[in-house]
């Protein structure tokens, strides 16, 4: 006679699995939304030319009140100097991330800069040198050097059709109406949006550490943001004063969709959807699965906007990068009846507590 715990079993994953269905739709959305963000701020820097420092900090101050609106750090129990100093430097952390990156947009193109950012997966690879056993480095290593082979690629401009080896246009006659990614980079350009995904990687690691509970990680985000843009207040002054924006009138369409959506879906909304993601379908940053959603949504943007775009080339670059990611953050086989920690982020293991959905 048949068991009833395998009959058991399968319903509570079908429930658990009906319950994360309009979750996982919220994530899809919301790194839609996200992304739909970017390819408009890209679109807005290159049509303008307005200065990527100031523009972000534009963005920055209104994102900073409405997060420490939301948040009230100063209410409930009162944070320690061991988590509000950690979250002030991640601040200057995060203030370099957002100039590396909008450089890295305006040289490179939105698809280049949102595959860059699953750059912060290397940290598995060093999480494993320092506290791995070293019977798995070859392991990351391989995940690491799959990794660069794909933005190699990228630089290399195989996700456009101009540059595609396979099936490159040698008559450009049909392009002109097109926006073109530009000539091959190379590496030396790749290198800024790298480091931008990386920095985006480690300040996301460091939020998890210094925050025990959901609850304090949002209570703590509002300082880190608040301490980047106050970062990033010195380096947009200068920029006005000395730098590409001196020469000119500085006049942001403030009201645009450009400036809203960077706002609203590209610094607010977005973090909440991470948090939705990690703590209640464990699915972290610098995964696969994520890369997956990312990539759909890129295919989506790519023909919505008439882009030089490569599908089978594209395909190629993100297949390639989901390959090295789940190379460099996989874990080791452990035994079954072992306890197993619930999600690795960005290769390095944390831990996870049920929180409510809403920003409190």
């Amino acid at each position: 006679m048949m068991s009833p715990k395998p009959l058991s079993a399968d319903r509570n994953s079908r429930s658990t699995s009906l319950r994360q269905t309009p979750l996982q739709i919220i994530h899809v959305i919301g790194n839609f939304m996200r992304i739909w963000s970017i390819y408009s701020l890209y679109q807005h820097l290159s049509q303008l030319g307005d200065s990527v420092v100031i523009f972000i900090f534009s963005c920055m101050v209104p994102a900073s009140i409405l997060f420490l609106v939301l948040q009230t750090p100063w209410k409930g129990r009162p944070l320690t100097n061991s988590q509000v100093v950690p979250s002030v430097i991640n601040g200057g952390i995060m203030a370099l991330y957002y100039v590396l990156w909008g450089k890295g947009l305006k040289s490179c193109g939105p698809l280049r800069i949102i595959l860059a950012e699953y750059a912060g997966a290397v940290l598995g690879v060093l999480s494993v040198l320092l506290y791995g056993r070293r019977g798995n480095i070859w392991k990351k290593v391989g995940g690491l050097v799959a990794m660069l082979v794909s933005f190699y690629f990228l630089s290399l401009g195989w996700a456009t059709r101009t540059y595609f080896p396979i099936f490159s246009i040698k008559d450009n006659a049909n392009n002109e109406e097109m926006d073109l990614m530009g000539e091959p980079l190379g590496m030396g350009e790749m290198a800024v949006p790298i480091a931008a995904g990386i920095l985006s990687a480690l300040r996301r690691v460091i939020a998890r550490r210094v925050s025990l509970k959901n609850q304090q990680k949002r209570r703590l985000h509002a300082i880190t943001i608040t301490s980047a843009t106050c970062f990033l207040f010195p380096l947009a002054m200068c920029d006005a004063i000395f730098g590409s924006a001196s020469g000119i009138i500085i006049a942001f369409q403030l009201p645009t969709w450009a400036y809203l959506s960077t706002i609203l879906f590209g610094i607010i909304f977005i973090f909440y959807i991470d948090n939705i993601a990690e703590e209640r379908l464990h699915l972290v940053f610098s995964s696969p699965r994520h890369l997956m959603v990312a990539g759909g949504c890129i295919i989506v943007m790519e023909f919505m906007y008439k882009t030089d775009f490569s599908l089978p080339g594209f395909l190629i670059c993100s297949s390639v990068l989901g390959f090295g990611i789940y190379e460099a953050t996989s874990l080791e086989r452990i035994k079954k009846d072992a306890p197993q920690p619930q999600d690795v982020s960005d290769g390095i293991f944390d831990n996870q507590m049920p929180t409510s959905l809403l920003p409190s």
